[in-house]
């Protein structure tokens, strides 16, 4: 899987978030991450890539100022 899209939340301690829309090309999974590398997950499959952006910007939500990397 290969990264399409990567957002972070601006904050490099433990209340950092980051979400992450991938794809192989055919499959595609939009994954929220808190606390960085070592924290809690979720990964979620989405049939395409308008509905993995949408899940993504649901996760997102206003409460950040989010930065895309």
């Amino acid at each position: 899987m290969r990264v399409e899209q990567h957002w972070w939340n601006g904050d490099s301690r433990l209340a950092r978030r980051d979400v992450y829309v991938r794809t192989d090309g055919e499959t595609w999974e939009v994954e929220a991450q808190m606390g960085g590398p070592s924290g809690k997950s979720k990964v979620q499959q989405c049939p395409g890539r308008a509905s993995a952006l949408i899940l993504a910007d649901a996760w997102r939500g206003p409460r950040w100022k989010w930065r895309q990397l």
